[in-house]
């Protein structure tokens, strides 16, 4: 995308491509701090009091994330109380869990550990975000940090940047955590991508590099992990644990199509530093929702996860993820059945 080309089509960049932030007004979502990005035909919304997570996101007009029930929503009092933290959960694109623990709640030792973790509720500080021409292309960037901390307990720091150029259909996620605490501390961490209509019906499919499957539960059904069947009331969520492929150097990914839209989404990311796959499917009618979901830990939750070890920062120590959401159309998806992943 050459700047002085596209400079003579448009008078403001913001034709193109554009970072704008928001304030919602009303609702459970009221008061909430957001920033909505414009790329192209690609369009997402940032959740600045929500670990910069992303809310919304749509392309070429479909969206392609779940919303539960409740909605849109911001910050509220349901988030860390146990089981009632899934009045609090929104679902969006990805929310990030963590990092004391993931999935389930739990008390371990006298000490309530809620569901998902802190961290998807934590608001960003120090925010920045730019539009810029830089070195010929056009890049969009968001940045700011989420500080999990405690008196006397844990001080885990997680620096954020969302960064997308125009002329792409990707999102790139950079975190970089760091335990500024002088103890060692849990880090458990999962990504909790939600894929809905009118992306996810039935003529979708998940794409993986399985190398085995393994059901969590009796009420989910092995033989079709990797497609969506019609809304059906009361269904039964099922959770399926992946054992993913990886390149030499620890690439790997995992993609949902929807055949009839001719589109797709894929995430890469790195088995080295997440290694846990999990695929959450609910057919249920108003509950209808394909969840990909990278982790570095047990999806059984932190109790699963003592009996192996959990992982963990050491004092000033830091780690680096880094996760690509990529929209694929017409030959892309082809070349998905191409990649020696799936071989």
């Amino acid at each position: 995308m050459d700047e002085k080309h596209l400079s003579a089509y448009v008078g403001s960049m913001q034709q193109a491509a554009s970072v704008r932030p928001l304030i919602y007004t009303e609702g459970r979502a009221g008061g909430m701090k957001a920033y909505e990005v414009k790329n192209g035909a690609l369009r997402y919304v940032v959740m600045a009091d929500k670990c910069l997570d992303i809310a919304d996101c749509s392309y070429r007009g479909i969206n392609l994330n779940f919303l539960s029930k409740p909605g849109l929503m911001g910050r509220n009092h349901f988030d860390t109380h146990g089981e009632e933290a899934r009045r609090s959960i929104m679902g969006g694109l990805f929310f990030t869990c963590g990092l004391e623990n993931i999935c389930p709640p739990c008390i371990d030792e006298g000490i309530d550990y809620p569901m998902h973790g802190r961290l998807r509720t934590t608001p960003a500080e120090h925010l920045c975000s730019d539009a810029s021409w830089i070195n010929g292309e056009y890049q969009i960037t968001l940045s700011g940090e989420m500080r999990e901390a405690e008196l006397f307990g844990e001080n885990m720091l997680l620096r954020r940047t969302i960064m997308t150029k125009l002329g792409t259909k990707t999102i790139v996620l950079r975190d970089d955590f760091k335990n500024n605490g002088f103890e060692t501390q849990p880090m458990m961490l999962l990504y909790h991508f939600n894929f809905g209509y009118p992306f996810l019906t039935e003529a979708s499919r998940i794409i993986i590099p399985a190398e085995k499957t393994e059901a969590r539960d009796a009420s989910a059904d092995l033989a079709r992990w990797n497609v969506m069947d019609a809304p059906n009331p009361g269904a039964a969520e099922q959770v399926f644990v992946h054992e993913l492929r990886a390149g030499g150097n620890g690439r790997t990914f995992a993609a949902v199509v929807n055949d009839d839209l001719g589109i797709g989404v894929k995430l890469c990311f790195n088995k080295n530093v997440l290694p846990r796959f999990m695929e959450w499917k609910s057919t249920a009618a108003g509950d209808y929702v394909m969840g990909l979901e990278p982790a570095n830990s047990s999806v059984l939750g932190r109790l699963d996860q003592k009996k192996s070890g959990l992982p963990v920062l050491a004092p000033f120590e830091s780690k680096q993820i880094d996760i690509t959401v990529e929209i694929l159309e017409g030959e892309e998806i082809s070349e998905l059945y191409q990649d020696p992943l799936l071989g």
